[in-house]
């Protein structure tokens, strides 16, 4: 069987993520990505968020992902990998996750380490969520956690059409998913020098 790397998931926030988010310029990088829509983007339902991403990735087919959420993708994200122990998202990047307390959902969301690995980006401007409370909840996920300072909500109202450090995440990733699957012996041809 041949080695096939994840695949990356968007996961976009509340109103979808336009043609000039980065998270649209991100999904154009990797021709097997995958975005994962709601179906009103407008609603911000935790439930039936995380249940969407569950079904988007039960039609994908087999395979590990990389999920890459922003805002409240993130919260639906966050209850996705707390609700499903076999989910096929091999590591999740958090991007500005909205404010769970702004929809009443503090208590809906996990407050352990989820079962992936994961990063979360915050800004310290961010209108939809402060970095304390950024670093508190990447704390409670067990994220590694980066402020990227000043800039707002990280999407292209703030200027953020390419964002480089999410295709560094990915890439980063996928090299650490393809290590893992090198062979753990040499093949007879490596061995060949001593004969």
């Amino acid at each position: 069987m041949s080695y096939k790397p994840p695949r990356v998931l968007i996961i976009p926030g509340l109103h979808d993520s336009g043609p000039a988010h980065w998270q649209t310029w991100l999904q154009g990088q990797y021709r097997d990505a995958r975005r994962v829509t709601q179906r009103d983007p407008s609603k911000p339902e935790l439930e039936r968020w995380a249940e969407r991403i569950q079904r988007t990735l039960e039609v994908a087919g087999d395979g590990e992902w990389l999920a890459v959420a922003h805002s409240f993708g993130c919260l639906a994200l966050a209850r996705h990998l707390a609700e499903h122990a076999d989910s096929p998202i091999r590591e999740a990047l958090f991007v500005a996750p909205a404010e769970p307390d702004k929809f009443g959902l503090a208590e809906a969301l996990p407050h352990h380490r989820l079962p992936r690995r994961s990063r979360l980006l915050a800004s310290s401007n961010d209108p939809w969520m402060s970095a304390a409370s950024a670093a508190r909840w990447a704390h409670r996920w067990g994220a590694s956690y980066s402020n990227l300072g000043a800039v707002g909500h990280i999407n292209a109202e703030a200027g953020f059409g390419p964002l480089p450090a999410a295709k560094s995440w990915v890439d980063a990733a996928r090299a650490r998913h393809a290590a893992e699957h090198r062979p753990r012996h040499a093949e007879f041809r490596e061995w060949a020098f001593a004969i």
